[in-house]
């Protein structure tokens, strides 16, 4: 299914709120400007809202499934559309504000 390419400056939260932000994106190929991330891009999450209780908080995410045809360095591309999944949640991430112009399937 066709989405959106992820790029370093999307926002991002875990399913719980939290900010996750891009640690290694690809800097080889840009959108808007901006590094692309890949399904190999770790992210960090930060303000996870189950800090405050007795669950463990998310404090990393990854892209599972993304583009299928696009590649940048041999690596999938995340796009908007795709699944992510949290440690040591297993919840996903939640792409909020991201470039509309560059697509990929």
């Amino acid at each position: 299914m066709p989405g959106p390419v992820l790029h370093l400056g999307a926002t991002v939260l875990c399913m719980h709120g939290g900010s996750a932000q891009a640690l290694a994106p690809f800097a080889r190929v840009l959108v808007s400007g901006q590094p692309v991330v890949t399904l190999a891009t770790p992210y960090a999450v930060a303000g996870c809202a189950l800090a405050s209780t007795s669950t463990p908080p998310c404090v990393s995410g990854q892209w599972v499934v993304g583009a299928t045809r696009v590649l940048a360095g041999g690596t999938p591309l995340a796009i908007a559309t795709g699944t992510a999944a949290c440690v040591p949640t297993g919840t996903g991430l939640l792409p909020v504000a991201f470039q509309p112009r560059v697509s990929a399937t």
